[in-house]
């Protein structure tokens, strides 16, 4: 993988440029021997597009970037989590590299309202916020449910994970995906979705993931779709609850079930 990754990183002209993330082993290897300039974006103090002061206020993210020794601009943008900041810190120093002034990037960022189906709040009942977001590998679910503790640091956070991608359908990331879950203050998972079309030996077992997580101290609970989950959730939810609700796909419809039950229990 990393030796088709190098591929691609000769095929950009010596005209190009490439922003690459400064804290990843595997990226330094591949854009080592670029043959264009290279310029690294993060939290270092080695970065040349360096990251400060990130923080979650007022509804907005905001942080500093420092370039070329000195102040570069102040950034800000609605959606919530580092890894949006890094990615948009990334985008920010491509669109400079190739000539988009510094404050239209800046105003760019400011009224982006980001996408569907990422961190997309979907209902408030009864002081509930139910959230949905586009979970498909572990470490998607990991930067989303740190982001929403940075929203919510007070909130009780549950992790409702639907298995539906070819990532998650399998069990070969299954230790990723327990230290993933273990960020939430309780975690249910749904079937596997459409079980039957992955070999039993390369399935993910959802009941296993369970007892790690009830193993290493964090509540858990298997129920096996969405009419299960909304009847066993929507009772036991409180004010102040964050529900975070991961699927690539329609997980049957619990997007607006689970509102909709809640609307019933708090009218």
């Amino acid at each position: 993988m990393k030796t088709a990754f190098k591929r691609l990183v000769n095929l950009i002209p010596r005209r190009g440029l490439i922003v690459a993330y400064d804290a990843s082993a595997n990226v330094t290897e591949c854009v080592q021997h670029a043959l264009c300039r290279v310029e690294r974006y993060g939290f270092s103090e080695g970065a040349d597009w360096q990251m400060k002061k990130l923080q979650y206020v007022g509804g907005a993210t905001r942080w500093e970037v420092w370039h070329g020794g000195g102040l570069w601009g102040e950034l800000e943008m609605s959606m919530a989590g580092e890894h949006n900041a890094l990615n948009a810190t990334a985008a920010a120093a491509l669109a400079f590299g190739k000539g988009v002034s510094k404050q239209a990037i800046i105003e760019a960022l400011r009224t982006f309202k980001s996408v569907k189906r990422r961190l997309e709040l979907r209902a408030q009942v009864g002081g509930i916020q139910v959230i949905e977001d586009f979970a498909h590998h572990p470490t998607a679910i990991r930067e989303t449910l740190r982001a929403l503790r940075s929203v919510y640091p007070q909130a009780r956070l549950w992790a409702v994970l639907e298995p539906r991608s070819n990532t998650l359908r399998r069990k070969v990331l299954e230790r990723e995906l327990v230290a993933s879950l273990r960020l939430a203050d309780h975690v249910v998972l749904a079937g596997v979705y459409q079980q039957q079309r992955i070999p039993d030996a390369e399935r993910l077992h959802p009941e296993d993931v369970v007892q790690k997580l009830i193993d290493e101290g964090t509540p858990a609970e298997l129920l096996p779709d969405a009419d299960a989950i909304v009847n066993g959730i929507a009772p036991r939810l409180a004010p102040g609850d964050v529900v975070a609700i991961l699927s690539n796909g329609g997980f049957d419809g619990i997007y607006e079930k689970l509102p909709n039950r809640l609307k019933l229990l708090h009218s």
